[in-house]
C-alpha cells in the first residue's frame, strides 16, 4: 500500500507523538522507579474528591500530587492543540456521543478489570518486558479486534 494511504495525513506527528511518549515514559521510570498509566493517574486524582476505600488506597495517596499533574498535561496538552490548530483540525468520528461515553465506561471498567489501561499496560509494561501486560494487550486488541468487525457487520461504522 501507498503511505499516502495508510497515512493521510502524514507520518511525522505520530513519530514525534511516539519519541515524545516513549521519551516521558523512560524519563519517568529512570527518575523516579515509577510506571505511569492513566487509568492509575485517573484513579489517584479521584482520591481527592472521593472518600471511597478504593480511592484511599496508600499507592494512589502517595503518588496523586505526580499524577495530578500528568492529568493535567494531557488536558492542557489537548487545549494547547486546539488553541494553536484550531477546530477545523478536530476529526470528527461520525459516532453518536451516547455510544462514545458507553464505550468510553466500558473501556474504563475494561480497565480496572485488567488492573491498568492500555497506556500503562502497552507503553509501560511491554516496554518493561512484564508477562501479563502481554496477557492484558493480547487481550484489548483481541477484544477490539472482535468488536469492530462484529459492529462492521451489524451495520455499523
Amino acid at each position: 500500500m501507498q503511505t499516502a494511504l495508510l497515512f493521510p495525513l502524514g507520518w511525522a506527528h505520530y513519530l514525534a507523538g511516539g519519541l515524545m511518549i516513549g521519551l516521558a515514559t523512560g524519563g519517568l521510570y529512570l527518575l523516579t522507579g515509577r510506571i505511569g498509566g492513566m487509568s492509575t493517574a485517573f484513579s489517584a486524582v479521584w482520591s481527592y474528591v472521593s472518600r471511597r476505600p478504593f480511592f484511599q488506597q496508600p499507592r494512589l495517596l502517595q503518588s496523586r500530587s505526580w499524577r495530578l499533574a500528568l492529568a493535567l498535561g494531557l488536558v492542557l496538552g489537548a487545549a494547547v492543540w486546539w488553541w494553536l490548530f484550531g477546530p477545523e483540525q478536530r476529526l470528527s468520528t461520525g459516532v453518536p456521543l451516547w455510544q462514545l461515553g458507553l464505550g468510553g465506561l466500558l473501556v474504563g471498567y475494561g480497565a480496572r478489570l485488567s488492573n491498568g489501561c492500555t497506556s500503562g499496560h502497552g507503553i509501560c509494561g511491554l516496554s518493561s518486558l512484564q508477562l501479563p501486560s502481554l496477557a492484558a494487550v493480547l487481550t484489548f486488541m483481541g477484544t477490539g479486534f472482535i468488536t469492530a468487525n462484529l459492529v462492521l457487520a451489524l451495520g455499523g461504522r
